[in-house]
């Protein structure tokens, strides 16, 4: 690395309690053509970790290597990008916001040659360890889920990407059968359905996927249009969308499943017709699914489990939208949490929470299943990948 490559410190811009600032780059290192480009969310609790790092992948053979702080934040847990790529947003998982029980949602501005992040603004999240966060495809609303309150809330985008009033907060209600788990709500994923119509967010408290009519002019979340209980004791905890929008997918962390939901984006009401193993071949007890994703082509599904420490491989019948197991792949590491495809579909990244690392594996195209790169990263607490 050249002199005129290396990170540099530029001033401090405090970003509220939790005590954001941003470490920009000088002139910075753009992305190559041959490179992709992916934030890392961290927990930061232990001290060891810093924030959101940056990431580089090597399209031609999966190397990745991570290239410095972008931003110091308090446990940035999860990430998105906003649709125009000029602004991240990151929840912080805490429960003390300003002296009081909440925790933050950070903007940070994005540098276009270099990803270096700079801090917007942060607000209240308006309940406690907020857990996710996306925004809409107009790009003029961020959600956030709060996972120990049980809340959901919207914040308005202003049109340098800062965080506006939040719009609307909504209390879940109800409990479920796991004494240990569910004795209150546990929101644990919100997201808008493909037409931008209807804003769906997973309760693992309640063991239920609510539905909600939003209006994408204003922001806001009306009361709730529809829903889905989950089998008690199931544990809905992270949602996503088959490319055609007509099917919906969920993994249940408390009973290690994955359930399939015909979707009527009309109605904005789902239909269950299939419930199966989140870990074909594996464990249920001490196995909890954390997260899911489609492929863009439609035709594979990709879980992550803690416990038996893999991720397992499904095929999709394009007809029904029902799964079939492929195979189960070794994450090389403890505690997968989130991980990520790449936006051309080639690669797929894993963060190890507990094992401090992130793995590459190829995707081949034709059958889904996953091949190591050899190429593994060590960070401490990486549990969010978010591709630019």
């Amino acid at each position: 690395m050249t002199a005129g490559d290396r990170w540099t410190r530029r001033d401090f811009l405090s970003a509220g309690t939790l005590g954001v600032v941003g470490l920009a780059l000088g002139r910075g290192r753009s992305v190559a053509v041959d490179e992709q480009f992916a934030y890392i969310g961290t927990y930061t609790t232990d001290g060891r970790s810093k924030g959101i790092y940056r990431l580089f992948l090597d399209m031609a053979n999966g190397e990745m290597r991570v290239d410095g702080l972008a931003a110091e934040s308090r446990n940035p847990s999860f990430l998105a990008l906003h649709p125009n790529g000029r602004t991240l947003y990151a929840v912080n998982e805490v429960q003390d916001y300003g002296g009081k029980p909440t925790g933050g949602v950070t903007a940070f501005s994005v540098a276009r040659d270099s990803g270096a992040l700079a801090p917007l603004n942060q607000l209240p999240s308006h309940g406690k360890d907020p857990c996710y966060v996306s925004v809409d495809r107009t790009g003029r609303t961020v959600l956030v889920a709060n996972y120990t309150s049980g809340s959901i809330a919207s914040f308005t985008v202003r049109q340098d990407g800062r965080l506006g009033v939040a719009r609307t907060i909504v209390q879940h209600q109800g409990h479920g059968p796991n004494v240990e788990r569910q004795t209150s709500p546990h929101a644990h994923c919100i997201m808008t359905d493909p037409a931008n119509k209807y804003v769906l967010a997973a309760d693992l408290g309640v063991d239920g996927v609510l539905i909600y009519k939003f209006d994408e002019r204003t922001g806001s979340i009306a009361t709730v249009a529809n829903g889905v209980a989950a089998k008690p004791g199931a544990g809905p905890r992270h949602l996503a969308f088959h490319p055609t929008g007509k099917f919906l997918y969920v993994v249940n962390e408390l009973d290690s499943t994955l359930a399939v939901y015909t979707y009527d984006g009309e109605r904005g009401a789902l239909d269950q017709v299939q419930v199966t193993a989140a870990s074909p071949g594996g464990t249920v007890e001490g196995n909890h699914p954390a997260d899911v994703h489609v492929a863009s082509s439609g035709r594979y599904l990709y879980s992550s489990n803690r416990g038996d420490d893999t991720i397992a491989v499904f095929g999709i019948d394009a007809r029904s939208g029902q799964v079939t197991p492929v195979e189960q792949v070794s994450t090389g590491g403890k505690t997968p949490r989130n991980f990520a495809l790449d936006p051309t579909g080639r690669f797929l990244l894993v963060a190890n929470q507990r094992s401090d690392s992130i793995l590459s594996f190829r995707v081949d195209a034709e059958t889904g299943r996953l091949t190591p790169t050899g190429s593994k990263v060590e960070l401490p607490a990486p549990v969010c990948i978010r591709f630019r």
